[in-house]
């Protein structure tokens, strides 16, 4: 299985990405969490994607798109992915699909979770308060809602037109949010 899962901050996608990859024994591929290695480990890479989100920026679509094709390059993702946070804009589309056609690859679905945005707010402020992220305000939470409607939210329009997206409720227990995904995926064969 080839996947995507998109939906605005807050909506589960990582909390889900375990369990959807585990099912289809596939990895889990988030390109945040490939940011925040590089951060961490002070690579050249960490060190630029570092400035530019203390820049208040998002990196690149060059950057990403090659750590991107990079890891999909690796044993484990050769038969199958699930990509979290990816793509992000039109032109990391066309690069991920370039990619899939250089491989005669291409997706099999694209999973958006749903959510009420005031129902996502608030479960990202409970969030920032019990793990002490002061930079996750209500405002700041809101200014990345709103950037996922704007800029990426747009994308599904594409997706959908391809006869790949499946939207799905996110809101509810991981375990029955799981078993909606699990339904979908099942019911596409």
């Amino acid at each position: 299985m080839r996947l995507l899962i998109m939906g605005p901050p807050g909506a589960g996608k990582g909390t889900q990405a375990k369990g959807i990859a585990e099912r289809y024994g596939v990895p889990a591929i988030s390109t945040g969490d490939i940011f925040r290695s590089n951060v961490a480990q002070r690579t050249p890479l960490g060190l630029e994607v570092e400035r530019i989100m203390h820049a208040g920026g998002y990196v690149g679509d060059d950057i990403t798109n090659q750590i991107v094709a990079d890891r999909l390059a690796e044993e484990d993702a050769r038969h199958g992915f699930l990509l979290d946070g990816y793509p992000r804009t039109v032109a990391q589309v066309a690069a991920l699909d370039e990619l899939l056609t250089a491989r005669s690859a291409q997706l099999d679905a694209v999973i958006c979770l749903e959510a009420d945005r005031d129902e996502l707010v608030a479960r990202l402020v409970k969030r920032a308060e019990s793990e002490g992220r002061a930079d996750d305000s209500e405002e700041a939470i809101r200014v990345r809602q709103q950037v996922y409607a704007d800029e990426t939210a747009p994308l599904l329009d594409a997706y959908a037109e391809r006869g790949l997206l499946i939207r799905i409720d996110g809101l509810g227990s991981v375990d029955e949010v799981g078993q909606r995904i699990a339904d979908a995926l099942d019911a596409r064969g």
